[in-house]
């Protein structure tokens, strides 16, 4: 059986310390099915949802979409 992986309060927590610590472009291609115009919100509505649902197994999409744009922002680095 698959490991279901949650995450912890303070996870959630250093991810947002390290969006808050960068300067965000206006918009992103996330990857080949996700664009957003306006990613500062994006970013910040992701967040509303992560504190909510970050123990969640079934919840954790917006996670997974704010480990994909930190590591497309690191990339760009």
């Amino acid at each position: 059986m698959k490991e279901r992986r949650v995450y912890t309060i303070e996870e959630v927590d250093k991810l947002k310390a390290w969006f808050d610590a960068q300067t965000l472009p206006q918009e992103m291609q996330i990857d080949s099915s996700a664009y957003t115009p306006d990613l500062p919100e994006t970013v910040s509505m992701l967040f509303d949802q992560a504190y909510i649902c970050y123990e969640n197994y079934k919840m954790l999409g917006c996670i997974r979409l704010l480990e994909r744009i930190k590591s497309n922002l690191e990339k760009q680095q």
